[in-house]
């Protein structure tokens, strides 16, 4: 799965530089989402069926915006008007807050996709923000341990490059270091996940440095994490 080793059974990702620039998975459902309500409407109307971009349209229609208003948002684009509904319409039912409860329910059903495939998740970073950035990314949720700054100054856990907070993250996923996967894009965070005796260790490289990550302990190293879906 994912090119990592039939080892690995848990993943701990750093913050910034690696989660917060690969956060596909809300972009991924808007598509599901949108496509499904489009091309219906295109075999009802006769219209050409115009498909979601992730890239485009998420950017500039639905990215940070509330659920209802990036709906909205992004129907008015296609020149399409809906009737508003009731925050608790079914997600099949021809309005905007069903339209979003139809993405939010795509959501929920990928991260119980992903968890089924056997891979715990943690979060592990030094910022004391880390929960308010992941909610802002909307990501919070795909996540089951969160290691950040609060938690290492209150059990004195040293920074990286030592590998005590990767250590805490692998404990809160009730994992062995050797079993888990650490995902770093910087130096002295790879080393930490090379110290730590960690399974398998990705670089993320972001600004060039694809060289010295593997120097640092790399196995791998990706510009970004979806490179790894493609990998054998």
């Amino acid at each position: 799965m994912l090119g990592l080793p039939d080892s690995i059974r848990g993943c701990l990702f750093d913050l910034d530089g690696v989660l917060t620039k690969t956060a596909k998975v809300h972009a991924a459902a808007w598509k599901e989402m949108f496509d499904g309500f489009l091309s219906e409407r295109a075999r009802r109307t006769g219209q050409p069926f115009v498909p979601f971009d992730p890239v485009t349209d998420y950017d500039e229609y639905v990215d940070g915006k509330p659920r209802a208003d990036g709906t909205r948002s992004f129907l008015a684009s296609r020149g399409i008007e809906l009737p508003d509904g009731q925050e608790d319409d079914p997600p099949d039912a021809p309005t905007v807050y069903g339209l979003g409860n139809r993405k939010n329910e795509i959501v929920l059903r990928r991260i119980r996709e992903d968890r089924a495939a056997g891979l715990p998740r943690a979060v592990v970073s030094s910022s004391t923000n880390c929960r308010d950035v992941l909610v802002a990314a909307g990501i919070e949720d795909l996540f089951d341990a969160r290691i950040d700054g609060v938690v290492a100054e209150r059990e004195h856990l040293r920074g990286k490059p030592a590998p005590d907070t990767f250590l805490a993250g692998a404990r809160a996923l009730g994992l062995r270091p050797p079993t888990a996967v650490v995902f770093e894009d910087a130096l002295a965070g790879v080393a930490a996940g090379r110290a730590g005796g960690f399974g398998f260790v990705v670089g993320v490289d972001r600004v060039g440095q694809a060289e010295a990550l593997k120097e640092h302990g790399a196995d791998i190293v990706v510009t970004d994490l979806a490179e790894l879906v493609d990998r054998p």
